[in-house]
């Protein structure tokens, strides 16, 4: 999933300043619910790290069963952390 995608699939638009706050709520929580249904890894990863980049990510221990993908998530995060530093 490419994170401009994401973005056209959820909220309608590539430009994040663009979203208002009524168009942000709706598309999180279409989100939250294609999260719940996929069953594909790749692309559940790739709906929790924008989730976690909206501030709106479930715990990892709910969101992930396998112990390497909560690893994976926590070295997302750290990333994440590291990039918004500089």
């Amino acid at each position: 999933m490419d994170f401009g995608d994401q973005l056209q699939r959820y909220f309608g638009t590539t430009d994040m300043a663009s979203i208002g706050p009524g168009a942000l709520d709706a598309g999180i929580e279409r989100m939250r619910v294609d999260f719940g249904l996929e069953k594909d890894r790749g692309r559940r990863f790739a709906l929790w790290a924008l989730m976690h980049m909206l501030g709106t990510a479930p715990d990892l221990d709910v969101a992930f069963k396998d112990e390497a993908d909560r690893e994976a998530a926590r070295n997302f995060m750290d990333l994440a952390a590291r990039a918004g530093e500089g």
